[in-house]
C-alpha cells in the first residue's frame, strides 16, 4: 500500500488572487525566526501546545520549519507563527475534539498521527493542481497553506475545502490502514477508477453523475472511501441532499444503468457500516457535532489567537 496520499485539487494560479509566497514575518512570540531545525527558546505558543496537544494526545504540533520533514521536489515556505496557531486552534477544535466527542480521549491519542506539520504554501503541480496535504505512514499529518487562513475561514464552504475536509481525508487515510474497509466497496464503481487522470477532461466534471462524491474520488478505492467520509461529515445534510439530486440525472450502463445517486448512496452504506462497526462512529452525529462546530469558528465564537493555558 502506497503509505503517502495526496489531495489534489484543480485550481488556475490566477486564483490565488494577491497571494504572495514570503518567508516568515517577525513576530512578537519568539525572537528567533520559526526557520530552525532545532527548538528554540519556549514561547507562549509552545506551552499551548504542551498544554493542548502534547499532555492530551501526546501529538507534536511541528509548526517550525524543518527541511527534513518536508517534500524536497517541491518549494517549500514556512508558515507564519500567527497563521499557525490559527490552524492548531481549527485542528483541535474541529477534528481532534470532534473525534473525543464521539469516541472518547482514548480513540483520538490511540490514533491520530503523533506529528501534525504545517507549512505556509500548498505544493504546486505543474499541471494545474495543488497539494492541500498528505498523510504518511499514520505517523505525520502534513497540512499546507497556512498562508491563506484568514481568507479561508470566513466561510464554511472555504474552511471545508482547503482545511477540514483535508484533514478528516487524511485522517480516514489511517483509520483504513489500520482496519481496512469491505472490498465490496471498490466493487460498485470498479470499472471508472481513472487514477491519476482524474484532474482531466472529461473527468473533471459530470464525477456526480458517474457515482463519485469528487473528481478526485475517481483515483483510486481508498481516496473514494476518504473523500466519502470527509466530504459527508463535514457538509451539511442539504448541500449532501443537493449533490444527489444532480447524480439522480444520469444512469451507467456498465452499471445496469444505475444512476449516480444509486451508486453513492450504495457507497456510503458501505461507509457507514465501517466507521459505526469497527470504530464506534455514527457519521450523521458526526456531521451534526462538526456543523455547530463549524459555526462556532466560522461566528468567531472560537478565538483561533487564544493562548491561555488553564
Amino acid at each position: 500500500m502506497n503509505m503517502k496520499k495526496n489531495i489534489f485539487y484543480i485550481l488556475s494560479l490566477m486564483m490565488m488572487g494577491g497571494a504572495v509566497l514570503t518567508s516568515c514575518s517577525e513576530d512578537s512570540l519568539s525572537p528567533a525566526s520559526v526557520v530552525v531545525t532545532d527548538r528554540t527558546e519556549e514561547n507562549a505558543f509552545d506551552r499551548w501546545l504542551e498544554a493542548n496537544y502534547v499532555n492530551p494526545y501526546n501529538i507534536d504540533f511541528h509548526y517550525r520549519y524543518t527541511d527534513a520533514e518536508g517534500h524536497m521536489n517541491y518549494y517549500m515556505v514556512p508558515s507564519r507563527i500567527e497563521d499557525a496557531i490559527k490552524l492548531a486552534h481549527i485542528v483541535k477544535y474541529l477534528c481532534l475534539e470532534t473525534y473525543d466527542q464521539m469516541v472518547g480521549v482514548s480513540f483520538t491519542r490511540g490514533y491520530f498521527p503523533k506529528m501534525i506539520y504545517p507549512t505556509g504554501t500548498w505544493e504546486f503541480k505543474n499541471n494545474g493542481t495543488y497539494i492541500l496535504g498528505t498523510a504518511e505512514g499514520g505517523k505525520k499529518i502534513f497540512l499546507m497553506g497556512t498562508h491563506y487562513i484568514d481568507q479561508y475561514t470566513k466561510t464554511a464552504e472555504d474552511l471545508n475545502h482547503y482545511y477540514l475536509k483535508t484533514i478528516h481525508h487524511e485522517f480516514t487515510h489511517i483509520l483504513n490502514q489500520t482496519k481496512d474497509y469491505s472490498p465490496e466497496f471498490r466493487q460498485i464503481t470498479t470499472k471508472t477508477y481513472v487514477n491519476d487522470a482524474w484532474s482531466d477532461a472529461p473527468y473533471n466534471v459530470g464525477y456526480l453523475g458517474r457515482g463519485y462524491i469528487s473528481a478526485y474520488a475517481q483515483d483510486e478505492d481508498r481516496e473514494d472511501f476518504a473523500e466519502m467520509v470527509s466530504l459527508y461529515i463535514t457538509n451539511p445534510a442539504e448541500k449532501w441532499e443537493e449533490w444527489m439530486q444532480e447524480a439522480a440525472q444520469t444512469t451507467n450502463s456498465e452499471y445496469d444503468n444505475k444512476t449516480g445517486r444509486q451508486l453513492i448512496e450504495a457507497k456510503l452504506d458501505i461507509v457507514r457500516a465501517y466507521m459505526q462497526e469497527q470504530w464506534d462512529i455514527d457519521i450523521d452525529k458526526m456531521r451534526a457535532e462538526l456543523q455547530k462546530r463549524q459555526n462556532d469558528v466560522i461566528s468567531g465564537k472560537i478565538d483561533l489567537t487564544d493562548l491561555t493555558v488553564y
